[in-house]
Protein backbone atom coordinates (compact mmCIF):
# COMPACT_ATOMS: atom_id res chain seq x y z
CA UNK A 1 0.00 0.00 0.00
CA UNK A 2 1.40 3.13 -0.82
CA UNK A 3 2.43 5.38 2.00
CA UNK A 4 0.73 8.50 1.31
CA UNK A 5 -2.02 6.52 3.07
CA UNK A 6 -0.64 6.35 5.92
CA UNK A 7 -0.90 10.19 6.21
CA UNK A 8 -4.25 11.88 7.36
CA UNK A 9 -7.42 10.86 5.02
CA UNK A 10 -8.51 14.45 3.02
CA UNK A 11 -10.99 16.31 5.25
CA UNK A 12 -13.45 16.54 2.27
CA UNK A 13 -13.66 12.36 2.36
CA UNK A 14 -14.28 13.21 6.32
CA UNK A 15 -17.29 15.25 5.53
CA UNK A 16 -18.36 13.56 2.88
CA UNK A 17 -18.67 10.02 4.60
CA UNK A 18 -20.31 11.74 7.52
CA UNK A 19 -23.17 14.15 5.61
CA UNK A 20 -23.90 9.82 3.77
CA UNK A 21 -24.24 8.81 7.31
CA UNK A 22 -26.55 12.15 8.31
CA UNK A 23 -28.36 11.72 5.50
CA UNK A 24 -28.83 8.01 6.28
CA UNK A 25 -30.08 8.94 10.14
CA UNK A 26 -32.26 11.32 8.58
CA UNK A 27 -34.02 9.37 5.80
CA UNK A 28 -33.80 6.11 8.40
CA UNK A 29 -36.21 8.50 11.36
CA UNK A 30 -37.79 9.46 8.58
CA UNK A 31 -39.33 6.20 8.10
CA UNK A 32 -39.40 4.83 10.87
CA UNK A 33 -41.74 7.87 12.06
CA UNK A 34 -43.69 7.02 8.80
CA UNK A 35 -44.56 3.73 10.40
CA UNK A 36 -45.23 4.71 13.88
CA UNK A 37 -48.04 7.40 12.75
CA UNK A 38 -48.76 4.86 10.13
CA UNK A 39 -48.06 6.37 6.97
CA UNK A 40 -47.52 4.15 3.85
CA UNK A 41 -44.10 2.42 3.67
CA UNK A 42 -42.15 3.56 0.25
CA UNK A 43 -41.11 0.52 -1.01
CA UNK A 44 -37.94 2.64 -2.89
CA UNK A 45 -36.54 3.67 0.21
CA UNK A 46 -35.39 0.36 0.92
CA UNK A 47 -32.88 -0.06 -1.83
CA UNK A 48 -32.26 4.05 -1.32
CA UNK A 49 -31.05 3.36 1.87
CA UNK A 50 -29.11 -0.14 1.40
CA UNK A 51 -27.15 2.46 -1.48
CA UNK A 52 -26.27 5.25 0.63
CA UNK A 53 -24.82 2.45 3.41
CA UNK A 54 -23.23 0.76 0.06
CA UNK A 55 -21.84 4.36 -1.36
CA UNK A 56 -20.43 5.12 2.66
CA UNK A 57 -18.55 1.72 2.95
CA UNK A 58 -16.68 2.30 -0.41
CA UNK A 59 -16.16 5.86 0.15
CA UNK A 60 -14.77 5.26 3.35
CA UNK A 61 -12.65 2.27 2.51
CA UNK A 62 -10.75 3.81 -0.23
CA UNK A 63 -9.29 6.01 2.82
CA UNK A 64 -8.68 3.05 5.14
CA UNK A 65 -7.67 0.79 3.10
CA UNK A 66 -6.92 2.09 -0.56
CA UNK A 67 -8.77 1.53 -3.59
CA UNK A 68 -7.80 -1.72 -4.69
CA UNK A 69 -8.49 -3.51 -1.48
CA UNK A 70 -11.38 -1.59 -1.05
CA UNK A 71 -12.24 -2.80 -4.62
CA UNK A 72 -11.00 -6.50 -3.66
CA UNK A 73 -13.14 -6.82 -0.65
CA UNK A 74 -16.16 -5.67 -2.48
CA UNK A 75 -15.83 -8.37 -5.72
CA UNK A 76 -15.15 -10.62 -2.57
CA UNK A 77 -18.43 -9.78 -0.71
CA UNK A 78 -20.44 -9.55 -3.98
CA UNK A 79 -19.44 -13.09 -6.06
CA UNK A 80 -19.05 -14.55 -2.96
CA UNK A 81 -22.47 -13.74 -1.26
CA UNK A 82 -24.89 -13.67 -4.41
CA UNK A 83 -23.03 -17.61 -5.09
CA UNK A 84 -24.01 -18.59 -2.10
CA UNK A 85 -27.40 -17.24 -2.07
CA UNK A 86 -28.07 -18.13 -5.83
CA UNK A 87 -27.10 -22.20 -4.47
CA UNK A 88 -28.67 -21.23 -1.53
CA UNK A 89 -32.19 -20.65 -2.98
CA UNK A 90 -31.76 -23.60 -5.28
CA UNK A 91 -30.48 -26.48 -2.70
CA UNK A 92 -31.59 -25.01 1.12
CA UNK A 93 -27.87 -26.24 2.18
CA UNK A 94 -26.60 -23.05 3.26
CA UNK A 95 -29.12 -20.83 5.01
CA UNK A 96 -31.97 -23.36 4.68
CA UNK A 97 -35.11 -23.28 2.12
CA UNK A 98 -36.25 -20.14 1.25
CA UNK A 99 -36.78 -18.29 -1.87
CA UNK A 100 -37.29 -14.10 -2.28
CA UNK A 101 -40.35 -12.43 -3.51
CA UNK A 102 -40.49 -9.72 -6.09
CA UNK A 103 -39.93 -7.22 -3.60
CA UNK A 104 -36.81 -6.30 -3.76
CA UNK A 105 -36.52 -5.65 -7.83
CA UNK A 106 -34.31 -7.68 -10.63
CA UNK A 107 -33.27 -10.94 -9.95
CA UNK A 108 -30.27 -12.66 -10.68
CA UNK A 109 -30.61 -15.91 -12.60
CA UNK A 110 -34.47 -15.00 -11.11
CA UNK A 111 -32.85 -16.25 -7.89
CA UNK A 112 -31.88 -13.98 -6.02
CA UNK A 113 -32.33 -9.53 -5.98
CA UNK A 114 -29.45 -7.73 -7.20
CA UNK A 115 -29.79 -5.37 -4.18
CA UNK A 116 -28.82 -8.48 -2.10
CA UNK A 117 -24.85 -8.33 -2.22
CA UNK A 118 -25.22 -5.28 -2.05
CA UNK A 119 -26.39 -5.27 1.09
CA UNK A 120 -23.88 -7.90 2.15
CA UNK A 121 -21.20 -5.26 1.37
CA UNK A 122 -22.91 -2.64 3.18
CA UNK A 123 -22.06 -4.18 6.71
CA UNK A 124 -19.71 -6.34 5.51
CA UNK A 125 -17.51 -3.45 5.35
CA UNK A 126 -17.79 -2.14 8.76
CA UNK A 127 -18.02 -5.44 10.59
CA UNK A 128 -14.50 -5.76 8.71
CA UNK A 129 -13.39 -2.40 10.49
CA UNK A 130 -14.72 -3.46 13.85
CA UNK A 131 -12.74 -7.07 13.80
CA UNK A 132 -9.26 -5.21 13.30
CA UNK A 133 -10.46 -3.06 15.44
CA UNK A 134 -10.41 -5.61 18.61
CA UNK A 135 -8.44 -8.53 17.37
CA UNK A 136 -5.08 -7.44 19.00
CA UNK A 137 -1.80 -7.57 16.97
CA UNK A 138 0.21 -11.11 17.67
CA UNK A 139 3.20 -12.39 15.55
CA UNK A 140 1.67 -14.95 13.96
CA UNK A 141 0.01 -13.44 10.77
CA UNK A 142 -2.28 -16.58 10.03
CA UNK A 143 -3.71 -16.70 13.43
CA UNK A 144 -4.37 -13.46 13.35
CA UNK A 145 -6.04 -13.22 9.79
CA UNK A 146 -8.06 -16.41 11.22
CA UNK A 147 -9.61 -14.28 14.50
CA UNK A 148 -10.22 -11.27 12.04
CA UNK A 149 -12.12 -13.50 9.92
CA UNK A 150 -14.04 -15.33 12.65
CA UNK A 151 -15.19 -12.16 14.97
CA UNK A 152 -15.84 -9.80 11.58
CA UNK A 153 -18.38 -12.69 10.46
CA UNK A 154 -19.78 -12.45 14.20
CA UNK A 155 -20.18 -8.89 14.00
CA UNK A 156 -21.99 -9.50 10.84
CA UNK A 157 -24.00 -12.43 11.94
CA UNK A 158 -25.49 -9.98 15.22
CA UNK A 159 -27.31 -8.15 12.48
CA UNK A 160 -29.06 -10.39 10.97
CA UNK A 161 -30.58 -11.72 14.12
CA UNK A 162 -32.49 -7.92 14.06
CA UNK A 163 -32.88 -8.26 10.83
CA UNK A 164 -33.92 -11.25 9.34
CA UNK A 165 -37.40 -11.33 10.93
CA UNK A 166 -38.05 -7.93 9.87
CA UNK A 167 -37.51 -8.63 6.48
CA UNK A 168 -39.76 -11.52 6.72
CA UNK A 169 -42.15 -9.99 8.21
CA UNK A 170 -42.43 -7.69 5.23
CA UNK A 171 -42.54 -10.28 2.72
CA UNK A 172 -39.18 -9.56 1.48
CA UNK A 173 -38.64 -13.50 1.01
CA UNK A 174 -40.04 -16.65 2.62
CA UNK A 175 -38.73 -19.54 4.68
CA UNK A 176 -40.40 -22.47 3.95
CA UNK A 177 -39.88 -24.43 6.35
CA UNK A 178 -39.80 -22.36 9.66
CA UNK A 179 -37.18 -22.72 12.12
CA UNK A 180 -36.75 -22.34 15.75
CA UNK A 181 -35.69 -18.42 15.73
CA UNK A 182 -38.91 -16.35 15.54
CA UNK A 183 -39.87 -19.21 12.70
CA UNK A 184 -36.28 -18.75 11.07
CA UNK A 185 -33.90 -21.47 11.04
CA UNK A 186 -31.36 -22.37 12.94
CA UNK A 187 -29.19 -23.29 10.22
CA UNK A 188 -29.35 -19.57 8.82
CA UNK A 189 -26.99 -17.98 11.04
CA UNK A 190 -24.13 -20.76 10.83
CA UNK A 191 -24.33 -19.70 6.96
CA UNK A 192 -24.43 -16.71 7.55
CA UNK A 193 -21.25 -16.62 9.50
CA UNK A 194 -19.54 -19.15 7.22
CA UNK A 195 -20.18 -16.76 3.90
CA UNK A 196 -18.60 -13.47 5.59
CA UNK A 197 -15.75 -15.50 7.50
CA UNK A 198 -14.57 -17.29 3.95
CA UNK A 199 -14.93 -13.71 2.64
CA UNK A 200 -12.80 -11.97 5.38
CA UNK A 201 -10.13 -15.16 5.18
CA UNK A 202 -9.77 -15.09 1.01
CA UNK A 203 -9.35 -11.25 1.35
CA UNK A 204 -7.08 -11.34 4.37
CA UNK A 205 -4.89 -13.39 2.46
CA UNK A 206 -5.29 -11.88 -1.18
CA UNK A 207 -4.67 -8.76 -0.26
CA UNK A 208 -1.86 -9.85 2.38
CA UNK A 209 -3.31 -7.76 5.32
CA UNK A 210 -1.25 -7.31 8.59
CA UNK A 211 -2.15 -5.68 11.49
CA UNK A 212 -1.59 -1.92 11.92
CA UNK A 213 -2.24 -1.47 7.93
CA UNK A 214 -5.43 0.82 8.40
CA UNK A 215 -4.54 4.06 7.07
CA UNK A 216 -6.27 6.23 8.32
CA UNK A 217 -7.38 8.28 11.77
CA UNK A 218 -8.93 6.97 14.98
CA UNK A 219 -11.80 9.70 14.82
CA UNK A 220 -12.27 8.09 10.25
CA UNK A 221 -12.35 4.66 11.51
CA UNK A 222 -15.22 5.56 14.35
CA UNK A 223 -17.31 6.29 11.33
CA UNK A 224 -17.49 2.84 10.17
CA UNK A 225 -18.33 1.95 13.88
CA UNK A 226 -21.13 4.31 13.83
CA UNK A 227 -22.29 2.89 10.23
CA UNK A 228 -22.82 -0.13 11.82
CA UNK A 229 -24.77 0.97 14.67
CA UNK A 230 -26.94 3.52 12.70
CA UNK A 231 -28.04 0.01 10.47
CA UNK A 232 -28.53 -2.02 13.21
CA UNK A 233 -30.45 0.95 15.74
CA UNK A 234 -32.82 1.52 12.05
CA UNK A 235 -33.37 -2.36 11.99
CA UNK A 236 -34.24 -2.77 15.48
CA UNK A 237 -36.49 -0.11 15.90
CA UNK A 238 -38.45 -1.10 12.79
CA UNK A 239 -38.46 -5.19 14.83
CA UNK A 240 -40.27 -3.05 17.73
CA UNK A 241 -43.04 -0.64 15.12
CA UNK A 242 -43.43 -4.44 13.18
CA UNK A 243 -44.59 -5.94 16.78
CA UNK A 244 -41.31 -8.37 16.76
CA UNK A 245 -40.07 -7.49 20.30
CA UNK A 246 -38.31 -10.53 20.62
CA UNK A 247 -35.99 -10.10 17.68
CA UNK A 248 -35.51 -6.66 18.75
CA UNK A 249 -34.33 -7.13 21.86
CA UNK A 250 -32.24 -9.93 20.71
CA UNK A 251 -30.40 -7.36 18.28
CA UNK A 252 -29.88 -5.34 21.07
CA UNK A 253 -27.85 -7.32 23.12
CA UNK A 254 -26.02 -9.00 19.88
CA UNK A 255 -25.01 -5.68 18.38
CA UNK A 256 -24.48 -3.37 21.20
CA UNK A 257 -21.40 -4.84 22.38
CA UNK A 258 -19.75 -4.36 19.20
CA UNK A 259 -20.51 -1.16 19.22
CA UNK A 260 -19.41 0.03 22.38
CA UNK A 261 -16.20 -1.97 22.05
CA UNK A 262 -15.66 -0.63 18.61
CA UNK A 263 -15.64 2.81 19.65
CA UNK A 264 -13.87 2.48 22.62
CA UNK A 265 -11.06 0.02 21.18
CA UNK A 266 -8.21 1.66 19.83
CA UNK A 267 -6.55 0.58 16.60
CA UNK A 268 -3.76 -2.20 17.50
CA UNK A 269 -0.10 -1.20 16.51
CA UNK A 270 2.21 -4.03 14.65
CA UNK A 271 3.87 -6.01 17.45
CA UNK A 272 7.74 -5.97 17.22
CA UNK A 273 9.77 -9.05 16.41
Amino acid sequence: MSNSLASAHPMTTYKLTRFILIIYAALSLYTIVSLYVGAPYLPFFTPLLTLLAFTFSVEHGSQSLGWKRTLLLLFLTFSISLLFECVGVVTGLIYGPYHYTDKLGYKVLDLVPLLIPIAWFMMTYPSYMIAVRLVPAMKSIHVWRLLVAAVGALVMTAWDLAMDPMMVAGDHWVWEQPGAYFGIPLHNYWGWWLTIFITFLLFLNLARVRPGQVSASESFITLAVWCYALVGFSTILTDYLFGLHGPALVGIFAMLPWVVMGMLQPLHKTPQA
